[in-house]
């Protein structure tokens, strides 16, 4: 079993939209203060008229129905948007989030 051995903070937007209804909010909202595991078993970088970095994470950490896709994981100051919320098929006390990190 892996080490839930990394604190992460889950957070939502705080309410807010613009004209068109896109979300507009800050991400101040705290869901949760959680152990976790994170694994990169992916990163890609592209140099084509511009450097793109994408870094995909999966993160495991005990089951909670209060994470939800479109949140955002953050260890330390380094932020990962949670595309996913799928259960762990071996062990149903946990899930895993399917993620990509934030490249500012």
């Amino acid at each position: 079993m892996a080490a839930m051995n990394t604190l992460v903070r889950v957070m939502a937007r705080a309410a807010g939209t613009d004209a068109l209804g896109a979300a507009t909010g800050t991400w101040t909202v705290q869901v949760c203060e959680v152990w976790a595991d994170i694994l990169h078993p992916s990163g890609r970088e592209m140099i084509a008229g511009g450097e793109v970095a994408i870094v995909k994470a999966s993160i495991k950490m005990h089951r909670r129905d209060d994470v939800l896709e479109g949140m955002r994981v953050y260890k330390g100051s380094a932020a990962y948007d949670i595309h996913a919320v799928l259960p762990d098929d071996r062990n149903r006390l946990y899930m895993m989030l399917v993620c990509q990190r934030v490249v500012a």
